[in-house]
């Protein structure tokens, strides 16, 4: 695990001025954050892979909670359909690139961090360097392939994920990868892509459903980064928004993992 899950890089920030403190002290009034907590956030650089219905409450939140790096990455450009649930877009911003328009609304909210679009899919060689340089990722994504691919990344790089997913009146959200000992999302799902994928735009998907399920993916995010709390960590919540009802499954490393299992591992 990097230095800034540690708490080592705290001594690379310089204290924070009145602005700062003024700006995060309901983070600071936490007991267990504190000024520790919120400068390792302004230490930390977040990859947010996709900037849709779960990418656009999580990032929000991040740059509103002070993250000092976000990075966010996404090939889709804003079309009508998406405003139902985008949060991060406007009637103003259809035929945007996704990224840029939610890079405004963060820039807006936050200017004192760094923002860093990214309008392209990453794959390959370019999403392992992205995962490289972040501490954590949130897989925001809407397909098992680029969840797949951004767990590998992940794995070979030693980053936690967190991870979320919502269609219909069902989300979910889990962290993967945090310790040597957790479960990857391959333990969970397998690797098996079924040909029965279901998105959002064949099945529909309840408007604030999204924002909960990002909105819980911001809360792991900072909870690891700010070392507070306990995180999601072998564990995945569901939620049925339909009956309003929460269920937490208890997660276990995979021994046979084709990611992560004993003959599976990176390095």
């Amino acid at each position: 695990m990097n230095g800034l899950l540690s708490g080592e890089s705290l001594k690379q920030v310089p204290c924070m001025d009145d602005q700062q403190l003024l700006r995060y002290s309901r983070h600071i009034l936490l007991d267990g954050f504190d000024i520790a907590g919120q400068e390792r956030l302004g230490n930390a650089r977040i990859l947010v892979v996709g900037a849709g219905g779960l990418g656009c409450p999580a990032a929000l939140y991040l740059a509103a909670s002070g993250v000092g790096h976000i990075v966010v990455a996404d090939d889709d450009v804003v079309e009508i359909s998406n405003l139902q649930r985008q949060i991060g877009h406007a009637t103003s911003d259809l035929g945007k690139a996704k990224v840029f328009s939610l890079a405004e609304k963060l820039r807006d909210i936050n200017p004192q961090i760094n923002i860093q679009p990214i309008a392209q899919r990453l794959q390959g060689d370019a999403l392992v360097e992205q995962v490289a340089a972040a501490d954590l990722v949130l897989d925001c994504s809407d397909n098992f392939v680029t969840r797949l691919e951004v767990n590998r990344a992940c794995l070979l790089q030693q980053k936690p994920l967190v991870s979320g997913a919502a269609i219909r009146n069902e989300g979910q959200v889990a962290v993967f990868n945090l310790h040597p000992d957790s479960p990857c999302y391959v333990c969970l799902y397998g690797e098996e892509i079924s040909a029965g994928n279901l998105t959002c735009s064949e099945s529909g998907v309840l408007a604030p459903l999204v924002g909960i399920v990002g909105a819980m993916q911001a809360v792991e995010a900072l909870k690891i980064l700010a070392a507070y709390g306990k995180p999601l960590d072998g564990r995945l919540l569901l939620l049925d928004a339909r009956a309003m009802e929460w269920r937490s499954l208890v997660l276990k490393k995979d021994p046979g993992c084709a990611a992560c299992g004993t003959h599976s591992q990176p390095g």
